[in-house]
């Protein structure tokens, strides 16, 4: 499943559609209309009628009718499927009675095909039963990765996100890649990042990172400050990691601060410099004191340190994860990123992002070796109105709050 690549109206605050999975609300719903249903119900059991008036005694096809509530019960719903065998066993009743057969044998053909009707019924109930329970599992997960990766875009006073996530299991909602943006007193706060492992399996120190991002965003007035507490819950998962015999990873990271101006604050903990696009150029902005990933901090006698970035109010900004620079191709080659944007320098950030997810499926053929996260950032348009509402009064409370002032 890929997060990011809906086209919709960009408002402040607002997630996208889908709280609840559309599969669960259409386990139960019509594929086929009654009148369709029975319509060619009435059809077959014409046709059927004719062929064994025309067989004669010696070959009997009315009793073939007992089929139709078994393949109905594979896409109709339950009322359906119980008009369907009524209608057949109605049919296969009366017909052993036009014959004139003993009690008994008719009574045995309706016996049969009350039961195969029964079985039918019964294989509806349960069909649709089971989707129910899968839609359900779906709609949960689907909560669960709604708190874990907020749905893209994200508009804040500062900056307009757009992004893409695919993670490497197709049937998972989420993986090892992570990202993050919070509107905090001090400006908008973004972290992108990439778990050491792949999958599920790097799922739970991403969530303890994003959980400590989204409170030090918040709290902490510096950047380095809000890296330092990311390092803390890095350090902390991995302690309880080690008491329950999983083993420790590591997280690279890349934080950065919009506070309104041209210059943006980051932080780089081993991840990958981002790309600044601005008319038709494309750049890496690599960081000079890059530092080590959060959870290795005490192998480095340096102490993490934020550095400037000039971003233009009319440049994008892309962030990625190592998933989208060690695609592969059939041949193994690696994918070219920086060759790739400056095709698309000119565009727009929702239509780069098309372009890039499309490329990379062509390049590597639909085949993925990691989770792929990508964010395209550019300051928020200037029309933007200032949030001077609750929203923002109970952010600086809870900074306030944080801090002890």
């Amino acid at each position: 499943m890929t997060i990011g690549l809906q086209r919709r109206r960009v408002t402040r605050g607002a997630t996208l559609p889908g709280t609840t999975d559309p599969g669960e609300a259409a386990v139960g719903r019509q594929r086929v209309g009654n009148p369709a249903l029975f319509g060619g119900l009435a059809l077959l059991t014409a046709l059927v009628g004719l062929l064994d008036f025309r067989t004669g005694e010696d070959l009997h096809l009315i009793p073939l009718l007992v089929v139709i509530p078994a393949l109905v019960s594979v896409f109709g719903t339950v009322r359906q499927t119980i008009g369907v065998a009524s209608w057949v066993t109605v049919v296969v009743a009366c017909s052993r009675m036009v014959d004139g057969g003993t009690f008994w044998d008719t009574m045995t053909s309706v016996a049969f095909t009350v039961l195969a009707c029964f079985l039918g019924v019964g294989a509806c109930v349960l069909r649709i039963r089971h989707a129910t329970q899968i839609a359900r599992l779906r709609s949960a997960a689907g909560a669960l990765q709604r708190q874990i990766l907020r749905p893209l875009p994200i508009l804040t006073d500062q900056v307009l996100a757009h992004g893409i996530y695919t993670p490497i299991e197709e049937d998972r909602l989420v993986g090892g890649d992570i990202y993050e943006v919070v509107e905090s007193p001090y400006g908008t706060r973004v972290i992108i990042g990439d778990v050491q492992g792949k999958g599920l399996a790097a799922i739970g120190v991403g969530f303890a990172v994003l959980g400590a991002f989204r409170e030090a965003a918040i709290r902490e007035p510096d950047l380095t400050g809000v890296v330092d507490a990311l390092e803390d819950a890095v350090a902390r998962h991995n302690t309880f990691s080690a008491q329950t015999g999983e083993i420790e990873r590591f997280v690279t990271a890349l934080v950065l601060g919009f506070d309104g101006s041209d210059r943006v604050q980051a932080v780089n903990c081993g991840h990958l410099a981002p790309r600044l696009l601005h008319r038709g150029v494309v750049r890496a902005l690599p960081l000079r004191r890059t530092s080590v990933p959060l959870g290795m901090a005490e192998l480095s006698p340096e102490a993490r340190a934020a550095e400037p970035l000039d971003v233009p109010a009319d440049a994008t900004l892309l962030l990625c994860t190592d998933g989208v620079t060690e695609a592969r191709d059939p041949s193994g080659a690696f994918y070219p990123l920086d060759t790739r944007l400056s095709r698309w320098a000119a565009l727009g950030p929702v239509e780069l992002l098309e372009a890039l997810h499309a490329d990379l499926e062509t390049f590597s053929g639909g085949v993925r070796r990691d989770d792929t996260a990508v964010l395209a950032l550019r300051r928020a348009p200037d029309g933007t109105p200032p949030r001077t509402g609750p929203a923002d009064h109970g952010a600086r409370r809870a900074a306030v709050a944080f801090s002890g002032r």
